[in-house]
């Protein structure tokens, strides 16, 4: 056994890339109240960096949880269905080439700032019902330009947010790193766990969904003083003959990326609504859901430091993506009464397989720079195809009438990934 990368040390996983290493002249950290050594700054915008990491998942999440109550309420067409579980991801991998672009110009600060704005009026707009200005527009127009600009809105933040944490903590990577990861894994778990509590002491799922925008503008008006602060420069992207596209190996390791989205992200569209049609009220659900989420803390927050311990991880690459296909499968196909077994053995499998799916970027490059153009390559195409799990399993659903073949979907899609995986594991370089 032995050091995998040069790039990260071995209790830093990477998942902290900065997409904007390749800027001339260098961004410079986070300009602070005070001096450069402010404690108070630097907790504040610790702070900050984390609470905007807690945004990033309830989009997804709490429209799943009461998703038959929106379909229907607003009379939702089964292709508006798949649009809003679907679109969303697919932006994920459209805006992302688009992040370093903005940061170059405006400043990453600015860009964050911008996004959240964006993320908070998506969340107000999301559940409006336009009838009352468009005579007969009702929900959907809303729903689907609210969902669209969250979608770009968390795009940017995906990309830009690991790079400040990067960056602005540099003696403190480990510990922000673990925060970072944890929030948007706890994003998704209070999307799942209380969005249908609102709706049951509401009796509206335009409240369940309108809640989540109260976060997203507390930390919009908190981050605000920070991003104002920075001074505007205008950077220039180097070339610097980097081309992973070319490469066997980073394609392995997108392709990987691709089928472990397809299953994460179908797990925040779907796993709900799944448990509901086998016969779990919403709440139970919900809570079943959550504590997935919650065993996903725990996967991504354990899986790098031990697959970093050894020469090449196609060992627990293998294992991750058939625990995360074979639990994805048993949740649809398997006894009921074992349900809170399989949406763990869920949870715990998907949280490793996306932290080391995204831990490849790292052990698979020799630099910094090389990390943040593979990540691009994986982020963009990983997203934008990796959304096809969300479409496929409402499409399967719609012609079959029942979520039992997007079972045998997933053990597919576990089966590849395991392959992908077991191949991307290899210790070789981009």
């Amino acid at each position: 056994m032995g050091p995998v990368t040069r790039a990260e040390t071995p209790d830093m996983p990477g998942l902290l890339v900065d997409a904007e290493v390749d800027c001339v002249p260098a961004a410079a950290p986070t300009m602070l109240p005070g001096t450069a050594s402010n404690k108070r700054g630097l907790v504040y915008l610790g702070v900050c960096l984390v609470l905007i990491g807690v945004n990033l998942r309830t989009v997804f999440s709490s429209f799943a949880a009461v998703l038959p109550e929106i379909t229907s309420d607003a009379g939702l067409p089964g292709w508006a269905v798949l649009v809003l579980t679907s679109v969303p991801v697919t932006l994920l991998g459209v805006f992302a080439p688009i992040a370093p672009v903005l940061a170059r110009r405006y400043g990453a600060e600015r860009v964050l700032l911008g996004a959240m704005a964006v993320l908070t009026a998506g969340l107000l707009l999301r559940p409006a019902d336009l009838g009352r200005l468009i005579p007969g527009a009702g929900h959907m127009p809303a729903l689907m330009a609210g969902t669209a600009a969250c979608g770009a809105a968390i795009a940017l933040c995906n990309v830009l947010l690991p790079g400040l944490v990067k960056r602005d903590f540099p003696h403190r990577l480990g510990l922000m790193g673990g925060l970072y990861t944890t929030a948007i894994c706890a994003s998704a778990a209070l999307g799942a766990g209380f969005t249908y509590p609102v709706l049951t002491a509401t009796g509206e799922w335009t409240s369940a969904l309108w809640v989540w925008a109260a976060p997203a503008a507390v930390v919009l008006f908190l981050f605000l003083p920070v991003a104002l602060r920075q001074r505007p420069i205008l950077h220039q992207a180097v070339n610097d003959g980097v081309s992973v596209w070319r490469s066997a190996v980073a394609w392995q390791v997108t392709v990987f990326m691709v089928l472990q989205a397809m299953m994460s992200f179908s797990v925040f569209a779907w796993l709900a609504p799944i448990l509901r049609e086998r016969g779990v009220d919403g709440a139970t659900a919900g809570l079943m859901v959550s504590a997935s989420i919650v065993l996903q803390m725990l996967g991504s927050l354990f899986a790098p430091a031990l697959a970093t311990r050894f020469r090449d991880q196609r060992a627990i690459n293998t294992l991750v993506a058939l625990m995360t296909g074979g639990g994805f499968a048993l949740s649809i196909l398997g006894p009921l009464e074992l349900a809170w077994v399989w949406t763990g053995l869920l949870g715990l499998g998907q949280g490793s397989l996306t932290a080391v799916a995204l831990t490849m970027i790292m052990v698979r490059t020799p630099d910094g720079h090389t990390a943040a153009h593979l990540s691009g390559m994986m982020q963009g195409v990983g997203y934008g195809l990796g959304s096809t799990g969300t479409l496929v399993v409402g499409q399967l659903h719609q012609a079959t009438g029942s979520f039992a073949a997007a079972g045998a979907l997933f053990l597919v899609v576990g089966l590849l990934a395991a392959v992908f995986g077991y191949q991307a594991g290899r210790n070789r370089y981009v």
